[in-house]
């Protein structure tokens, strides 16, 4: 089963792909977006190309569980992409995401540089596997 998984960002969407039988995810390139919104003709692009059994965005909350200003726009960029693809979108709690996916870039790659783009898309990653163990944990 192939799931695509989506880091929301105002500036960069991070994008990853992975499959069930792994539990292991890999960045794609991230995604543009102007005030989160992205080019929606690259996003039917990458679901025609992958055609992912679900979508798994990543559910931006505050530390005690609260949703935030961006927590609003990151649910209508699901609801988006459930419209306008007729795609199955799972919403996944993100908390600290960004900040694993920075912590691992450094150790693993050695970067004195990270790029935010780039920290999406791992972010992404992070999103995914997440799902995926709690996805395989309840089936």
């Amino acid at each position: 089963m192939i799931v695509i998984a989506f880091d929301f960002g105002i500036k960069n969407i991070g994008v990853a792909i992975g499959e069930n039988i792994t539990k292991k995810g890999r960045p794609l390139n991230s995604l543009k977006s102007k005030n989160g919104c992205p080019n929606w003709i690259v996003v039917k692009k990458l679901l025609q190309t992958w055609q992912p059994k679900f979508a798994i965005v990543g559910l931006p909350l505050n530390m005690n569980g609260t949703k935030q200003e961006i927590t609003k726009k990151a649910e209508k960029f699901a609801n988006l992409l459930k419209c306008k693809f007729n795609a199955f979108v799972k919403l996944h709690d993100e908390r600290l995401s960004t900040i694993e996916a920075k912590s691992l870039m450094f150790n693993h790659e050695k970067l004195r540089t990270i790029k935010s783009k780039t920290i999406h898309s791992f972010a992404a990653v992070i999103i995914l596997e997440s799902w995926f163990l709690e996805y395989n944990s309840k089936n």
